[in-house]
């Protein structure tokens, strides 16, 4: 018992005399790099604090046998500051081929040039008086939709104030094939019961007709909704009734009928392949109200626009949670011009628009270009599919071609290219690193290429002149 008494005792002990050996914050301000005068005397302070107070949760823990961490305090610290004045959000290189890559900000959005100091945001310069900063918009979605629009911060926002509005303290009739999850675990009924509406489920997971709308029709019921299945697709034995059905329906009992696009497809991009339905289709179909995203295939910024009828937009509108819910003045601006490409047409300016629009031919071309520059890389050109990505146009590809890379770890070589600056985002296929120029801009085409050839193994140069004269062959 002595013994393990004893052995107890120097366990305890030890880490008390490694915490011991750790300096004072006083100590490490003395010794801290000279570059690091350039911050606040405090901040570094604290960031001393900080990462002596990590050291001493490793002691505590046990980490690394409960010894110091062989890098210095006051390099720690310096490397916390370093990190502190990098800016954590950064360009990327997306390589995937998803177009509207939802962990890369959906829509990509082209140079912009903000309005430096003051805007008349809110000040209407031909009155001299106060102005409303939704007229910024109001002109070019009514002329792109045909109907009066506002938009709010992002479309869940926009679901909850429509159902706020039109159906809070009583019921939102809508088919429970349709009850989705949005992303990121919001679901359609949980924001519905957060907006203050009843949620009245009718039909089946795969079959809902009008009928059952009609028998659901109580003194409670406020709203028809119906929402567009944008980031699913069933098949099989399927039924629901069409817009105009439900439009009829509302109509004949007094009730609104509100349908949740979700992607907000204005140009009809089915020359291209793409079958997803027109916000002003749903207009024309006699919609009291439509939402849709501003970063999906609209190609803008985040933002959820609603347009409708213009008594149901103007209640919207008057609604408090609109002002809690409403746009900064920088989404205000880029959103006002890709909605003004939109209207002129000015497809290529709306990079999502263009990277929809892009031939297979077209990237081809590029990816050889690409690599017959880079022989080392041991690259091949294959056939393959681009996706829209961002919960928009399920199952439904683009055909592209993809500069597939083997012959060392791809898995290695991803990491290593996420580690670049810029980082490039790429995807494994068949254990072949990939990569798809769809997704890349033209002016990137050279940083991708020093990337490859900083983070890839090189092949020999017999292989390079063999890799030359295929890829030659290939073209001709």
């Amino acid at each position: 018992m002595r013994g393990f008494a004893q052995a107890r005792t120097i366990e305890f002990v030890a880490p008390n005399g490694k915490l011991r050996e750790l300096p004072a914050v006083h100590e490490v301000l003395e010794r801290m790099p000279e570059e690091c005068s350039r911050f606040p005397r405090a901040l570094v302070a604290a960031e001393i604090r900080r990462v002596l107070e990590q050291a001493r949760a490793e002691i505590r823990s046990g980490q690394n046998g409960g010894a110091p961490v062989e890098t210095p305090i006051e390099a720690r610290a310096a490397q916390a500051l370093a990190e502190l004045e990098r800016p954590s959000l950064q360009r990327v290189i997306n390589a995937t081929g998803v177009v509207l890559h939802t962990n890369l900000g959906r829509a990509p959005l082209g140079h912009a040039e903000l309005l430096p100091g003051y805007s008349n945001l809110e000040y209407d310069l031909a009155t001299g008086r106060r102005g409303k900063r939704d007229a910024h918009l109001s002109g070019l979605l009514e002329r792109l939709l045909g109907a009066p629009g506002i938009a709010v911060n992002n479309n869940a926002a926009a679901v909850f104030l429509a159902l706020h509005e039109l159906a809070g303290g009583g019921e939102a009739i809508v088919s429970r094939g349709e009850l989705i999850e949005i992303g990121d675990g919001f679901r359609i009924p949980e924001i519905m019961a957060r907006s203050g509406a009843t949620l009245h489920e009718v039909g089946t997971t795969n079959r809902t007709h009008i009928a059952d709308y009609r028998a659901a029709i109580n003194q409670r019921t406020r709203l028809l909704m119906r929402v567009h299945p944008s980031n699913f697709r069933m098949a099989g034995f399927t039924a629901r009734p069409g817009l105009g059905e439900i439009v009829s329906l509302g109509r004949e009992f007094g009730l609104p009928v509100y349908e949740d696009l979700g992607s907000g497809c204005i140009a009809d991009l089915s020359a291209f392949g793409i079958d997803e339905p027109l916000v002003s289709a749903s207009l024309q179909a006699g919609a009291d109200l439509v939402s849709f995203s501003g970063d999906k295939l609209l190609g803008g910024p985040q933002a959820g626009i609603l347009a409708g009828k213009a008594e149901t937009v103007a209640r919207l509108r008057g609604n408090p949670l609109f002002r809690a819910l409403r746009l900064d003045k920088i989404i205000y601006q880029t959103l006002a011009d890709t909605l003004r490409c939109l209207l002129f047409e000015r497809w290529d300016e709306i990079p999502a628009l263009a990277m929809i629009r892009q031939t297979p031919e077209r990237i081809k071309a590029r990816a050889e270009s690409l690599i017959a520059d880079a022989p080392g890389l041991g690259a091949e050109i294959i056939p393959g599919h681009s996706v829209i990505g961002g919960g928009a146009t399920p199952e439904q590809q683009l055909p592209t071609w993809l500069i597939a890379i083997g012959g060392h770890d791809a898995s290695q070589s991803e990491r290593a290219l996420r580690a670049h600056h810029p980082p490039v985002i790429a995807r494994i296929e068949d254990e072949r690193l990939v990569l798809d120029l769809r997704t890349v801009f033209a002016a990137e085409e050279e940083e991708l290429r020093r990337a490859l050839g900083t983070c890839l193994p090189q092949r020999s140069h017999k292989e390079k002149e063999s890799s030359r004269a295929r890829i030659k062959g290939e073209s001709e």
